[in-house]
């Protein structure tokens, strides 16, 4: 057991930009697997996929077999490290090709393909470590669930990496304890700005050589390819039909220790109060409210949870609890009966006010290993934490905040057994059709 002997305030101050953007690795948590292999093969190269392959990459029993990767430029850096692996520019051609020799994947592409590819490789057998969000869109996310629960199986798990730290661990057992009291009421911030308020460009740039622009739109509508960072390789995240703004991307990662530690459900409404995006792009400073069944650690028969980003932050109230310290860029305050809770994201959360819990002693938490616990439970030796049957609820959490957004200052009231809101036209933003001869087996839309 070990007291709280640091500053809070200057903690928070160094805490900065840099828990945004850098990855956390976790250390001395390895997995105890027999003397088998895991043959992996991952969708995406770079960016988050080349992330995730370090970190498989550090278990003598992983080997990678195959990537695939629509541009062939980004794997310059993977043919170095992984001089054996097979590299594919069609994923169902790896698919094809690879899947009596695979065992595993991870998907690490733009949010529009998570469910494709997902979802082919699981009716293949493999068990699969996508990326947050789980889907791009919520009848994405509920098929690639109700097929991860039917076939046990498989193995699944979410790239909510900090879901294994000891921050959002500590963080769930101290409401869950009781240490602030039952929870009357969560805020959760972001900095980041996955918005674009501006009109699409008209214009047509030549595809980069060794890039095909049109295995990049996948399940989506041909359009012409526009240059300079537009789409790729990173700002896709702002367009409506790619990506899932700032809310998809970081979202499942700031509920997480809220739905781990309040033990949440589907929300019961959701509201927008902020901009709504236009024709092609998500909106900037969203500010989404929802109301949630309660739970035993909450207060009352419901529970509120609201979502700020870009600009937007919770009010001056809210914002006082933590006694005149500094907010962290990211981060979540619970407010409880007897208590209150910042859990910055990520780091050690703090309990106020300061007087009440100036000599609290802090419980000791460990740290897992994210990626260790998915390889660990593909070789039949653990479960994972943040499998589909969990990750699945809170993504959908999550993307309701995106469809709330296109209808500001409206409550929609959510049926989430009936997978549809009570305003029809918000309806048509639960599922999208995919273009001709992009249709995935399980993924179809009936009605």
């Amino acid at each position: 057991m070990t007291n709280r002997t640091f500053s809070r305030r200057s903690f928070l101050k160094t805490l900065g930009a840099t828990a945004l953007a850098a990855p956390f690795i976790a250390r001395g948590w390895m997995a105890q697997s027999p003397n088998s292999m895991l043959r992996h093969a991952s969708f995406g190269a770079s960016g988050m996929a080349w992330s995730d392959l370090n970190e498989f990459a550090k278990f003598k029993h992983f080997e990678l077999v195959a990537v695939a990767d629509v541009d062939l430029g980004k794997t310059v850096e993977l043919r170095k490290k992984f001089p054996q692996a097979r590299v594919y520019q069609d994923w169902r051609e790896l698919l094809e090709k690879e899947a009596k020799r695979i065992d595993s994947v991870n998907v690490s592409t733009p949010d529009h393909m998570h469910a494709p590819i997902g979802m082919s490789a699981m009716q293949l057998g493999k068990h699969v470590y996508g990326q947050k969000p789980m889907a791009h869109d919520l009848h994405e996310v509920r098929k690639l669930t109700e097929f991860a629960v039917q076939n046990k199986k498989l193995v699944t798990q979410m790239g909510i990496q900090i879901h294994a730290t000891s921050h959002y661990r500590m963080a769930a057992l101290l409401v869950q304890a009781g240490a602030i009291g039952r929870v009357k009421e969560v805020h959760s911030w972001c900095s980041k700005s996955w918005g674009d308020p501006s009109e699409l460009p008209k214009q047509t740039d030549p595809v980069p050589g060794g890039f095909d622009w049109d295995l990049w739109l996948g399940v989506c509508g041909q359009r012409p390819f526009i240059g300079n960072g537009y789409y790729h390789p990173v700002n896709w995240r702002k367009r409506l039909d790619f990506g899932t703004g700032t809310f998809g991307d970081m979202g499942c990662h700031i509920f997480d220790p809220v739905f781990s530690a309040l033990g949440l459900s589907a929300p019961i409404s959701v509201r927008s109060e902020g901009p709504a995006p236009n024709q092609w792009n998500w909106a900037m400073d969203s500010r989404i409210h929802y109301v949630f069944p309660g739970t035993p650690f909450t207060a009352g028969n419901t529970v509120e949870l609201t979502w700020y980003d870009g600009e937007a932050k919770p009010p001056a109230e809210i914002r006082a609890l933590a006694e005149g310290d500094d907010l962290p860029q990211t981060g979540s305050i619970f407010v409880g009966t007897h208590g209150n809770m910042v859990l910055p994201h990520w780091a050690r959360p703090l309990l106020y006010p300061d007087k009440k819990f100036k000599e609290f002693v802090y419980p000791e938490v460990g740290s897992g290993d994210h990626w260790g616990e998915f390889i660990d439970a593909c070789l039949g030796h653990a479960r994972t934490s943040a499998r589909f049957s969990y990750a699945g609820p809170l993504t959908e959490a999550v993307l309701l905040g995106g469809v709330a957004s296109r209808f500001p200052r409206t409550t929609l009231q959510w049926n989430s057994a009936r997978l549809e809101f009570d305003l029809a036209q918000a309806n048509q933003f639960i599922r999208r059709d995919y273009r001709s001869g992009w249709n995935v087996k399980g993924l179809t839309w009936t009605v």
